[in-house]
């Protein structure tokens, strides 16, 4: 039995030393059809001496970009230099201001009775704003009136008795200092009598100062105390601002003060136009005139304050408003214009794409003038007529080649439909 076992042992070892000899055998010298592993191909031999290169068949030419020479072409959009006109405007920022600012006070003291105005409402100058119990007043000018006709009286009939002295003078009836004493005495009364006209007027007046009245037009603030209570003298009932016309002061550099003051005297009737806008400088809020200048520079910021004037009828500006102000210096005439889109800035300053009768592109330095909204002044380097690149600016180079949008679709259109026509006849 130990036997038996001891040989099937010896034959599982012997087969097992065969097959890892022919494992290694058949590794050191592969046969056909056998896979090779990825060491066996890295060496160079003469089968692939052109491994590594460029296959000589394959006619690719590299990466090129677009726009570049023999890329493909951009398409952009172009516009025309054209003369137009340029409005050459300084800008500054602005504050408005009332013409008027009147604090409603009134002119006696008493009871405020009745409050005729909605805050914040415009009113005209005139209208009863509001009211103050005036019995106590009209009561006291009765007093008054009362007195100075008494006093009438007795003018009256001291002139009658002077006029009858003056006859008995005459008649030597009566003494002449009698006759003085008279006379004095009617100018005493004619004293009284013009006091008392005075006095009536005042007491007219304190009843009349009882319906408060607006002493300027313009658009009413806050009540400041209601009907009900004792109002006196001091008290402010309402502030009241000009708005229509209003003002806006603003400052320039102390160089152009001579230049505005000439400006002023050449345009004295019609005043230099200036523009109120938005604080985003967007946005166009009113129109008006420069109305004057102040006579002395700020030292502290070295400019000079001036005002203009705005009309305001749509009460689109209100007092201590910051807004931007656009004062019209001067009008260039027939100048060369382009959008400011197409103006470009590099290294070397201010330059444009443009693009000849071929399509293709040339860079052009240019120097610019004063802008106008959108539009800016080429004063140098475009001509007019000269088409300029609007649009699709991004990846272009001098000498690229382009598209430019809108131009040959009629063109192209007329191709197409020949090609249907012809089309449908070989059909």
């Amino acid at each position: 039995m130990q036997k038996k076992i001891v040989i099937v042992l010896a034959g599982v070892l012997l087969f097992a030393g065969i097959g890892k000899g022919w494992s290694e055998l058949r590794s050191n010298h592969p046969q056909k059809g056998d896979a090779v592993p990825a060491e066996a191909g890295q060496g160079k031999g003469p089968e692939d001496k052109n491994s590594g290169n460029k296959n000589p068949d394959d006619k690719s030419t590299g990466d090129k970009g677009p726009g570049k020479k023999g890329g493909k072409p951009l398409f952009v959009s172009v516009e025309q230099v054209k003369p137009g006109t340029i409005h050459v405007y300084h800008q500054a920022l602005g504050t408005v201001t009332s013409f008027a600012t009147v604090a409603v006070k009134s002119r006696v003291n008493g009871q405020l009775t009745a409050i005729n105005f909605r805050e914040g409402q415009l009113v005209k100058a005139g209208d009863v704003l509001a009211r103050i119990d005036a019995r106590p007043f009209e009561a006291q000018l009765s007093q008054i009136q009362g007195q100075h006709i008494k006093d009438k009286a007795l003018l009256a009939n001291a002139v009658a008795d002077l006029d009858r002295y003056q006859t008995l003078l005459k008649q030597d009836s009566i003494a002449g200092q009698q006759v003085d004493a008279q006379a004095s005495l009617v100018q005493q009364y004619k004293g009284t009598v013009l006091s008392d006209s005075g006095a009536v007027e005042n007491a007219q007046l304190q009843v009349a100062y009882t319906r408060i009245v607006a002493p300027v037009s313009g658009r009413i603030g806050l009540r400041q105390i209601d009907a009900g209570n004792n109002i006196t003298t001091a008290d402010t009932l309402a502030v009241i601002n000009q708005i229509s016309p209003i003002a806006v002061t603003f400052t320039l550099p102390e160089n152009m003060a001579q230049e505005i003051s000439r400006l002023l005297d050449q345009q004295s009737s019609k005043g230099l136009p200036v523009q109120a806008l938005d604080k985003g400088n967007t946005r166009v809020l009113a129109q008006g005139k420069l109305l004057t200048l102040d006579n002395q520079i700020d030292p502290a910021t070295g400019t000079i304050k001036l005002k203009a004037q705005f009309a305001n009828g749509d009460s689109a500006l209100f007092p201590n408003q910051f807004v931007n102000i656009k004062i019209l210096l001067n009008t260039l005439q027939q100048v060369n214009v382009l959008p400011q889109v197409a103006i470009q800035h590099g290294s070397q300053g201010h330059f444009v794409y443009l693009v000849d009768t071929q399509d293709k592109l040339h860079v052009q330095p240019v120097t610019t003038g004063p802008a106008d909204g959108d539009s800016v002044a080429v004063l140098k380097g475009v001509n007019a007529g000269d088409r300029v690149v609007v649009s699709g600016l991004d990846k272009l180079r001098d000498g690229a080649k382009v598209i430019v949008a809108g131009a040959g679709k009629g063109k192209g259109k007329h191709e197409h439909s020949k090609s249907g026509e012809s089309s449908a006849r070989h059909s």
